[in-house]
């Protein structure tokens, strides 16, 4: 026997880390807050070894991406997936209007989850929640203003309501958290148009909103993820997805989803067949739907915070008031936005997001030179192109001595002389990190202005060592942290101080990242949606 499984391993008729040899394989692509879910459901479709009607083996993998972000790389001449989950059938439509019309008429919804605004129960407790019925515009109002805050809080959660959505170019949720606020300001339930977007008190009610947000987070999960793992100081309260908050929400003290009053969206997340696809892909894609619908994978579904859409299966824990989930909610649902309106909303959101007053601490050492050098380059420059165009940027590089390369420029006017300044950049010298963070905080601290969101970025490949002004302690990290001020660090390469830059993120309510040669520019593409950088839908 033993002697058969080696041959058999030996002649490719099984494999263990992949599908099996004819397989049809399924590729999956869907929003974040379903991966919980679909991770255990696919690992038990796969272990079941279900075939097509020719017999052949079905294999399915998966793909969790956010709607805009991927409908924008479809769209761009990605790979089509041969099943696509988004939040809601208009993310087809937006590719359809894109030219790519795969996945039309062939749609079924396999689980939904109400949109509501995450906060931590004692933060909704001090607004009077549960007796107290909280709405998009409360929240936004409390977040920009921080006396009103400090009245309800009584000072014990920080200074300001800090508040994040998803990005609206790369995230459904995000652009349909926008979308909430023009409803909640017009007072309608139907589906609102382009018309709608254009009026003052629309727009005047999405950028106060926007206004008072700290950072977009570029997925669902990572977002309720991040919310859960920095507490309350970092974040008070988040707009995401009901099932996001059941799957982190749970704690001493919990995160609880707020229903606002005014009404929300419910996602539906359709299971759309790729049109396109081999026939024998279609139907392995189909019958993968249909096991989704089953009654047992439909509980799991439940299990991780979504409500079936399978009649036959009740919803149990942990939708259920263990998590304060009430199936009641939404009273009221906002009807579906069309193609224009996404498009229109996420130019508004373009438009009314904070502008960004922004330092970039780059180490150009000698130790960063050659191939770290020029990676590093290259994605600082695509970040620049993501900026708006009134956005403010300095630019300060720091080996032996601190160069500012740009100081305070408007993105607009200017992009092409900073992306020239980025390409001269050259790697030389010795490491004047301290120093560079001093100087940093003291260009923030002269441009500060209440017009604009204040943020570093500091990227580094070794530790300090030619700072003479400043030393790394506690002033220093005040210094960098005040005028509210969200610092983000990079330890580039397996030298970086790691534990000095993880520092200043974690007190600065920023980010700390790894990176080297071949992540520095996903890590940036992250930080550009971080401080709102044009990216996916509308673009």
């Amino acid at each position: 026997m033993a002697i058969l499984v080696a041959l058999t391993v030996a002649c490719g008729l099984t494999r263990r880390d992949g599908p099996p040899r004819n397989a049809v394989v399924v590729e999956v692509t869907a929003n974040t807050s379903l991966s919980h879910w679909l991770e255990q459901a696919i690992a038990d479709f796969n272990a079941e070894r279900r075939e097509t009607t020719a017999g052949k083996p079905i294999y399915v993998t998966l793909d969790a991406v956010e709607s805009g972000q991927a409908a924008s790389r479809m769209a761009d001449g990605g790979s089509l997936p041969a099943l696509w989950i988004p939040d809601d059938v208009v993310w087809g439509n937006q590719l359809a209007n894109q030219g790519q019309d795969n996945f039309q008429g062939d749609c079924v919804s396999v689980a939904e989850s109400p949109l509501v605004i995450a906060m931590w129960r004692p933060v909704a407790e001090a607004l009077g929640w549960p007796g107290r019925s909280l709405g998009w515009l409360d929240v936004g109002s409390l977040a920009a203003d921080p006396s009103a805050w400090d009245y309800y809080s009584g000072g014990q959660f920080g200074d300001r309501l800090r508040l994040s959505h998803t990005h609206p170019g790369l995230s459904g949720a995000g652009a349909s958290t926008l979308l909430a606020i023009i409803h909640a300001a017009k007072s309608a339930q139907e589906a609102v148009g382009v018309d709608d977007i254009q009026e003052p008190i629309v727009q005047a009610s999405v950028s106060a909103f926007e206004a008072s947000v700290s950072w977009f987070s570029s997925s669902t999960d990572d977002l309720g993820r991040t919310m859960k793992e920095r507490g309350v100081e970092y974040l008070g309260a988040a707009v995401m997805y009901e099932s996001t908050v059941v799957s982190y929400g749970d704690g001493d003290p919990s995160i609880v989803p707020i229903y606002p009053f005014e009404g929300t969206f419910v996602a539906t997340h359709p299971a759309c067949v790729n049109g396109n696809a081999e026939s024998q892909t279609q139907e392995a894609a189909r019958l993968f739907r249909d096991y989704l619908l089953e009654e047992p994978t439909q509980r799991l579904a439940v299990a991780h915070g979504l409500r079936p859409v399978n009649a036959a299966v009740t919803p149990e824990a942990p939708l259920d008031r263990s998590r304060h989930v009430d199936l009641a909610q939404p009273e009221i649902v906002f009807g579906a936005p069309s193609v224009a309106t996404i498009y229109a909303v996420q130019d508004l959101w373009q438009s009314a997001r904070k502008d960004v007053n922004l330092v970039m601490l780059l180490d150009t050492s000698g130790s960063m030179s050659g191939s770290k050098m020029t990676s590093a380059r290259e994605a600082a420059i695509q970040f620049v192109q993501q900026m708006g165009d009134d956005d403010f940027i300095t630019i300060i590089a720091f080996a032996n001595e601190l160069t500012v390369v740009i100081r305070h420029e408007l993105v607009g006017p200017a992009r092409e002389q900073i992306v020239e300044a980025l390409r001269g950049l050259q790697a030389n010298g010795y490491t004047t990190l301290y120093d560079a963070i001093g100087e940093g905080a003291a260009v923030i601290a002269e441009t500060d202005s209440s017009q604009t969101s204040n943020a570093m970025v500091v990227l580094s490949d070794g530790m300090d060592t030619s700072s003479y002004v400043y030393s790394f302690d506690q002033s220093l990290i005040e210094m960098a942290a005040s005028h509210d001020t969200t610092v983000f660090t990079i330890a580039y390469g397996s030298d970086a101080d790691e534990d000095v830059l993880s520092e200043l993120a974690l007190k600065a309510h920023g980010n700390f990242y790894q990176g080297d040669e071949a992540s520095i520019a996903a890590i940036y593409e992250e930080m550009s949606a971080a401080f709102g950088g044009s990216a996916g839908i509308g673009r």
